[in-house]
């Protein structure tokens, strides 16, 4: 059963966090700033490879598929008002970002590593070594991305960007920075660290099986 209070919880710790880092859609995030002109080693990834590219607060992730192609989880507000998808697939904006946020719209979406990057330097399998995990076969976690391609629910707290990375990744979706930023959050707003609340079952982590029943319905 839904637990009403488990989930206005959740939703006020989701709106702390996205107006703790406001500035993340404001300035370097995808979207309506002048791109810089950066040249990527494109030929220094591997298909299967997370690539990172650090923001001002937040951390974007994405799976990159080889022929400077990265699947990564972008929230957009367009899918939810229109089906045309000559407009769905332009860069997304920073006022689509953060209305796709609030509205917990997201796509699983493939662009270009000059587009998913715009202009950030680009860390390659991070996570292998800050999540001390052992990760799968590259062309195992590049296929679990390609499986994933298409609309997904969005949180920021649930089912972001680094959970889509991890599950690919390593099988299991978890989100480090989620965690870390929503612990400031309450600290900052309490006084006293708040622990984390578990997952309510109205915001479903990433899943191959939730991701598939998503696309089925779009």
């Amino acid at each position: 059963m839904k637990n009403p209070m488990l989930e206005a919880v959740s939703l006020v710790l989701e709106k702390l966090l996205l107006i703790s880092n406001f500035k993340l859609f404001s300035s370097g995030a995808p979207g309506e700033d002048k791109a810089r002109n950066t040249f990527y080693e494109i030929n220094s990834f591997l298909r299967g490879d997370v690539l990172e590219v650090p923001r001002t607060h937040l951390t974007h992730y994405g799976i990159y598929l080889g022929d400077n192609r990265v699947a990564h989880m972008m929230p957009d507000i367009l899918l939810a008002l229109t089906d045309d998808k000559e407009l769905t697939q332009k860069v997304v904006s920073n006022k689509r970002l953060i209305l796709g946020v609030i509205g917990r719209v997201a796509s699983i979406r493939v662009d270009t590593v000059e587009d998913f990057a715009y202009g950030a330097d680009i860390l390659v399998n991070h996570l292998d070594r800050s999540l001390k995990k052992k990760a799968l076969l590259n062309e195992e976690v590049a296929r679990r991305a390609e499986k994933l391609l298409g609309m997904a629910p969005y949180s920021l707290l649930w089912n972001n960007c680094e959970h889509f990375v991890t599950y690919c990744r390593f099988g299991t979706a978890i989100s480090p920075q989620a965690d870390k930023d929503i612990s400031k959050c309450t600290v900052k707003e309490s006084g006293n660290a708040v622990p984390l609340p578990a997952m309510p079952e109205s915001c479903p982590i990433i899943a191959a099986e939730v991701i598939r029943v998503s696309i089925q319905r779009s």
